[in-house]
């Protein structure tokens, strides 16, 4: 180390890059807990491909992960690519955009051959003309390095090759002062029943660790030292599995069972698969034979008292949607996950959108509001399951909860709560008569909750409570099915005013950065980090910038137009093409700016950061 300089940074962005078999999911989330270890804040960005078996070498099956990890606050995953580690060509064309200029390119040398550069496009050889001149490109003979490592190894040509995404993670962990032991460990549990699989590739990881040390290809390394966190006890959690544990969460907290019935459908999948861990803490999972058997199922565990959640992307709910009227109609509690990709139909089924928040507000026939709670943050996911779920049983209504492909594959540190900390989760079902008809007492299944409105939920079985729940319009208080005009539209507005009643439970919004001035950026879902990391920079720059995030975007929360009187301008970023700013306007009759990205990334700060700048200039 005589020869190397320590330089120390307040933060960095990484992005590992190559084809679906070069392990680059893997290479990212040993990275990732190893800068956990490091106490670092972060927030990642896994890009998978949508092809399931695209050709090797080609742009459309490269898959990569970003990682933005510091000293300091950590909101996205990065606007610009301090270091890319390429595996291919095809990596580095794909990735070339996100990487600042003067950045760091590493890239696997033995792969830009004539078939590979042929495969990505490339009429010349990137690294032999001057495309890259505005980078800094470190060659690494990575295929040959790792030949050579397990030469002796007794693996076949392809176990070998596959494995040097190990020495560049062991490089990479050098170059930023990251700890080999997580990693080790990893491997060592991974392949603990394979020891010759497992020997290779903690050769190759140590190998690639102390390569930083002896080549001359490197003068500096870097350090990022520990972020200054509330204290507590954190881990590094997927969005995905905060949903599934929010959940979970629910279920002890109120007692009840829960059954989750779903379909396989990216990028909700995963769902389902931590779910089904759960099977001790009263969770029940099905994996239908389609979306709408999964919703059919919930629906009707809830008519049997247990809370029914289903989970599905923005395909999935369409198939959903008449059953989604039916819970709405029969007032149960259901819980609705969509965790929104690139559309419509097929799309862009493995790339983040924000499109189907119009779907989740009107998506059905007749007039059939829902509530909708949005995430904003991988965290965030834990505590919008458990609010979902809680607000689905004090209401007695389907809730759809809307998360998306960056939140649900994304992940940051987590601050575990505690489980005395959590809102209290109630359940009452109904254990006896609540009326009377000539003199006998009766059940009525739609008597209702003077504070909510809710109906009561009554267990099929219990004595003395047999009533009739369906499709068909029933008559107020009795539950009877009715035709008379004048009670469905009664019925309609009583369901309607129910979810309007949520209001009631919505804290106050929180503004973000200055409590009034000249625009007002308006946000819901993965958007908050983005916008948050903006407006920190606009006021860093003495801009009078604020921002509010919005957690239910149905009902709206009841103080916004006391907010939006304080400020001259507002800008409404989405990952659509514009669906919040026409509820937004439809609402307040204001004049908001819609700011739209429909690329399947999620935004970078930098973007809003200059469309804010270009307001304010005029």
């Amino acid at each position: 180390m005589a020869n190397k300089t320590l330089e120390t940074l307040p933060e960095a962005t990484i992005l590992f890059a190559g084809d679906s078999g070069d392990g680059m999911q893997l290479t990212g989330s040993q990275f990732t807990l190893a800068t956990a270890y490091a106490m670092n804040d972060l927030a990642t960005l896994p890009d998978f491909p949508a092809e399931i078996r695209a050709p090797a070498g080609t742009t459309y099956g490269v898959s990569g992960f970003q990682l933005h990890f510091g000293s300091v606050d950590i909101r996205t995953p990065g606007d610009e690519v301090d270091l890319l580690v390429a595996m291919n060509p095809a990596a580095l064309k794909v990735n070339l955009d996100r990487v600042r200029l003067g950045g760091t390119i590493l890239v696997n040398s033995n792969a830009f051959d004539q078939r590979s550069l042929d495969l990505a496009h490339y009429d010349a050889n990137p690294l032999e003309d001057t495309s890259l001149d505005k980078y800094r490109v470190i060659q690494v003979e990575l295929t040959r390095l790792t030949r050579e490592t397990l030469k002796e190894s007794g693996l076949n040509q392809k176990e070998i090759d596959r494995s040097k995404n190990m020495f560049a993670l062991g490089l990479a962990l050098w170059l930023y002062s990251r700890p080999l032991e997580p990693a080790e460990s990893w491997i060592s549990r991974k392949f603990a029943k394979k020891p010759d699989i497992l020997d290779a590739n903690l050769e190759l990881l140590r190998k690639g660790f102390y390569f930083g040390e002896t080549t001359e290809l490197f003068v500096t390394r870097y350090e990022v030292t520990p972020a200054t966190l509330p204290p507590g006890r954190y881990r590094a959690i997927q969005g995905v599995h905060a949903l599934a544990m929010g959940i979970v969460a629910a279920a002890k907290k109120s007692g009840l069972k829960v059954f989750y019935g779903s379909y396989p459908i990216t990028p909700a999948s995963d769902i389902l698969h931590a779910l089904s861990r759960f099977k001790n803490h009263g969770i029940m999972t099905v994996q239908a034979e389609d979306e709408i058997a999964a919703v059919g199922m919930a629906i009707g565990a809830s008519f049997g008292g247990t809370l029914g959640v289903t989970g599905t992307s923005g395909p999935g709910v369409a198939l959903k949607t008449e059953a989604m009227g039916l819970a709405h109609i029969t007032e149960l509690p259901l819980v609705v996950v969509n965790v929104q990709r690139g559309g419509p139909s097929t799309g862009l089924p493995t790339k983040t959108e924000q499109s189907d928040l119009m779907q989740a507000m009107y998506g059905r026939n007749g007039d059939a509001p829902l509530p909708i709670i949005a995430a904003s943050t991988p965290g965030d996911c834990f505590e919008a399951a458990y609010e979902a779920c809680r607000m689905a049983v004090k209401y007695m209504t389907p809730v759809i909860l809307l998360s998306d492909g960056y939140l649900a594959n994304g992940s940051e540190p987590w601050l575990i709560p505690s489980v005395d900390d959590l809102a209290d989760f109630e359940v009452e079902f109904a254990a006896e008569p609540n009326a009377e008809e000539d003199g006998a007492p009766t059940y009525h299944p739609y008597k209702r909750n003077s504070g909510t409105l809710a109906r009561p939920w009554a267990r099929p079985g219990t004595a003395g409570l047999e009533h009739r729940v369906g499709g068909l319009e029933k008559a107020d208080i009795t539950g009877n099915v009715s035709y008379d005009p004048a009670n469905h539209e009664h019925m309609t507005h009583v369901r309607a005013a129910k979810v309007a009643r949520i209001q009631q439970e919505i804290p106050p919004t929180e503004v973000f950065g200055a409590e009034e001035g000249d625009v007002l950026i308006v946000g819901w879902g993965s958007t908050r980090g983005a916008i948050e990391a903006a407006v920190a920079r606009l006021r860093e720059d003495g801009q009078a910038v604020g921002s509010i995030h919005l957690r239910w975007v149905n009902p709206l929360p009841p103080d916004l137009s006391d907010i939006f009187t304080r400020y001259n301008a507002y800008l409404v970023p989405e990952l659509n093409n514009g669906q919040l700013v026409r509820m937004l306007r439809a609402e307040f009759l204001l004049p908001f700016e819609p700011l739209n990205k429909i690329q399947g990334r999620p935004y970078g700060p930098s973007e809003i950061q200059q469309h804010v700048m270009g307001m304010i200039n005029g």
